[in-house]
Parts: C-alpha cells; structure tokens; sequence
C-alpha cells in the first residue's frame, strides 16, 4: 500500500477503536437504547446519500427480509449491547472484546460455511481467541455480577457481527457493499426507534454526552465507512481488514489515557491472546486466491 492509503487505513482504526470512548460519555446522560440510535441515525444520515449518488440501492426484490434480519444481527443488536456493556465495563475492554467477531465467524462457518471451515491454523487461532475471552471474563471482569454481564453483552454484539455478516456475504451479494451498509442502517434506525423513545432522558442532555454521540454516529459511523469502502476499492479487502486488528489497540489508548481506565497484565494478556486469534482465524492478513489469483474475502460491517 501506498502512503495515503497507510494513513487511510490507521485513521479509520483511530476512529473505530474512539467509538467505545465515545459511547462511554455519552453514557453519562443518555440511555443505552438511545445512544443505539442516535449514531445509527447519523450514520444514516452519511451513508444513504451517498449510496443514492452511487446508485447502490438497487435490485432488491425479495430481499428485504434478509436486510432486516442483517440489520438485527449486524448493527441494530450489537450497538444496543456495546452501549449496555459499557454501562458496567471500561471502554477499553469493551474495544478489546470485540475484536473477538473473527473468532466467532470462524466457529460458525463450521457448520454454516462449510467451504470456510476453519483448519490447522485457523483452527488454532479459535482456541487461542477463545482462550483470550476465557481470560478477560473469568479473570478480568469474574469479580463482579454486573462487569460479568456487561462483558458478556459484547462478546454477544461480536457474535452479532459474525451471524450478520455471514448472513450478508451470503444472502447479499447483488448489492454493492456501500449499498448494504447504508440499507441496513435506515433500517436498523427504525428498529432501534422505540426503544430510544421509552428510555427519552428526564432531563436535558448535556452538551458532552450529546457531542460525543453526534460524533459517534456522523464520524464513527458514516464517514468511517465511507473511509471503509474507498480503502477496499483501493488496496482490497483483505488489506482494509488489518483495521480488525489496529482499532482495539486505539480503544485501549483511548480509554487508559483519556479516562484513566485501568490495564493490567491480565487485560494485556487477553488482548494479545483475541488479536492472535482473531488474526488466525481469519486466515491471516494476506488474502486467500482462488479464481484466477483474485483475492477471496468477506466484506462485512464490523465497528465498535
């Protein structure tokens, strides 16, 4: 890669990995539900234009229900869970944690997938990944009903990630990926609605907490997927991937630096342990070839 496309590519893991701290002030003065929705609202507001100018919103006959189901799976969910997660873990465990979506993608293409079954190494990396959860949520966070729970909710918004873009490889593939991305965000703003509108704050937000979601949504969620999709025309896939492994780097500095977050050896230890695994269960960074050398990835929305 090029020098612009280095700088694309560690600005979009600078912005991804700031989307826990993020969602850690904004926690301050609004509910879970509502920071859900709110940055999927702005990243709505980004990405669906765009995707109009593009024209990447077309051939969808039929396949509205995936679309809602991807939008449950693949955003809708996983923001809800992040956002409760964090009201009970750091912002820099939150980060760490999940960057376990590969590990998971990996052990359901072993029965859903069966062409991307994970072998030898592949294989290792999910024990080792699994090994790093293990660690993090009987170690790390074991100590405290709550810090357990939180954790657990995202190591599931990973999971969520994992079903929704298996789901979306699968069942999607007609549209362009931008396309994708900007259809299951409207939706998933109408979903992630009524939520938001049960949990409306008693009294007027702050100018912090609001900022910080309006960030969220208009920078870490659309213009970072916009960043996104240009890195994947440029340098392909399997490079703009590497984004998976550098942004819970940046969301640990963010939250030890900015909030004064506690890491110790054991949070180190786990996140050595996912980032391994991560890595190997997807195969490494250097894309797989098949059809005549051309590289063979999953294009997927995975952010924080």
């Amino acid at each position: 890669m090029d020098r612009r496309n280095w700088t694309l590519l560690f600005v979009l893991a600078a912005i991804w990995g700031a989307s826990y701290l993020l969602i850690k002030i904004g926690g301050r003065d609004l509910s879970a539900p509502m920071i859900a929705f709110l940055r999927i609202a702005f990243g709505a507001a980004v990405l669906v234009p765009l995707a109009m100018r593009r024209n990447a919103l077309r051939d969808l006959a039929g396949l509205w229900p995936m679309i809602v189901a991807v939008s449950i799976a693949q955003v809708a969910a996983p923001f809800l869970l992040i956002a409760l997660g964090e009201e009970h873990i750091s912002s820099s465990l939150a980060g760490i944690l999940v960057g376990s979506a590969p590990i998971f993608t990996a052990i359901l293409a072993i029965f859903f997938a069966q062409e991307e079954r994970s072998e030898g190494i592949q294989l290792l990396g999910v024990v080792i990944g699994v090994g790093g959860l293990v660690l993090l949520l009987g170690l790390d966070v074991g100590d405290s009903t709550e810090q357990l729970l939180g954790g657990l909710a995202v190591v599931l918004a990973g999971l969520g990630y994992a079903i929704g873009g298996l789901l979306a490889k699968r069942r999607l593939g007609s549209i362009q990926p931008i396309g994708v991305a900007a259809l299951v965000l409207a939706v998933s703003t109408v979903l992630s609605l009524p939520a938001a509108l049960l949990t409306l704050p008693e009294e007027t937000p702050g100018i912090g907490p609001l900022a910080a979601i309006a960030t969220l949504g208009v920078v870490g969620t659309g213009i970072a997927f916009a960043i996104f999709y240009e890195l994947i025309a440029n340098v392909g896939p399997a490079r703009t991937f590497l984004v998976t492994y550098l942004a819970p780097v940046f969301a640990v500095a963010y939250g030890v630096i900015l909030l004064d977050e506690e890491f110790g050896l054991v949070t180190l230890a786990g996140l050595l342990l996912i980032l391994a695994g991560s890595y190997l269960a997807a195969g490494g960074a250097m894309p797989r070839r098949r059809n005549g050398g051309r590289p063979v990835t999953d294009v997927s929305i995975d952010t924080g």
